[in-house]
């Protein structure tokens, strides 16, 4: 599932390709991923000029000189593809919009969506989130207080859980702990002031590393982009089952928690 760092990647990609241009027409092949009647939801957006491109925790938000927004949450599968040439993805598109310089795919849209929102349907849909893991303003007393907030759950389950801090997934959550060095099944009434402090610094550093290297989703976002995925490869425990740890060369364990699949070096995390 794309996490902060891919939509982050996406955004920084997108925002010089996007923002500014207008969209001339929309292609809806599956309508279940709109919240629209397909030629309401083209209708709606059709002459719209895109003003800017934002994200919000897994979220896509393209802003509309109407002041109503395209909402993208791309859940389990979902990617995106742009090109300003006639070539376009293998796999069908759910949603295509037509830009006056290029188009933008949106693929694997199966639990995903692209939303047509007012202003205020898009704050109401965004509240429920806990604050930016990224932002300046989110220090280690806030961190730490998140945390305490859910005492008697595990690790893993409260840094994934939306309300408590955005845009952390499986992914990230296992590569944090083991940044760590503590067990992402611990429970966190158990962790010291040092380990949550180890956890906030671990939090910031592997997210900052994730972003700038293009997140760990492989596909690229058009033709030549050399940047999207470049964190796959760095990955120090996740989807890394029976490796040989990088840290202390113990196999790379691998369970299940609250059904997410999760990964961990059971000799050199605590």
């Amino acid at each position: 599932m794309p996490e902060l760092p891919e939509m982050e990647n996406y955004r920084r990609l997108l925002k010089p390709l996007a923002a500014g241009k207008t969209v001339l027409s929309a292609k809806i092949t599956r309508e279940k991923s709109v919240n629209l009647p397909a030629e309401t939801f083209a209708g709606a957006v059709a002459y719209q000029r895109i003003t800017a491109v934002e994200r919000r925790a897994k979220y896509l938000l393209f802003h509309l000189e109407s002041s109503h927004v395209l909402l993208l949450h791309l859940m389990l599968n979902g990617w995106i593809y742009y090109t300003e040439g006639e070539e376009a993805p293998e796999r069908t598109a759910q949603v295509e919009l037509d830009l006056e310089t290029g188009r933008l795919f949106f693929l694997g849209l199966r639990l995903g969506f692209l939303h047509y929102l007012s202003a205020f349907e898009t704050s109401e849909k965004l509240r429920p989130l806990g604050p930016e893991p990224m932002e300046e303003s989110f220090n280690l007393e806030h961190f730490q207080s998140r945390l305490n907030a859910k005492s008697r759950s595990v690790l893993k389950s409260a840094l994934t859980d939306q309300r408590v801090i955005a845009g952390i997934g499986n992914c990230y959550s296992d590569e944090i702990c083991f940044a760590a060095g503590i067990l992402p099944y611990r429970k966190i009434h158990t962790l010291s002031l040092d380990e949550s402090g180890r956890l906030f610094a671990a939090m910031k550093q592997v997210l900052s590393e994730a972003v700038n290297a293009g997140g760990y989703m492989e596909v690229p976002l058009y033709a030549g982009d050399k940047l999207t995925g470049g964190y796959d490869s760095r990955c120090a425990v996740y989807d890394r089952a029976d490796e040989p740890c990088l840290r202390c060369g113990h196999p790379i364990g691998k369970r299940e928690i609250a059904s997410r699949k999760t990964f961990c070096c059971t000799n050199c995390q605590q």
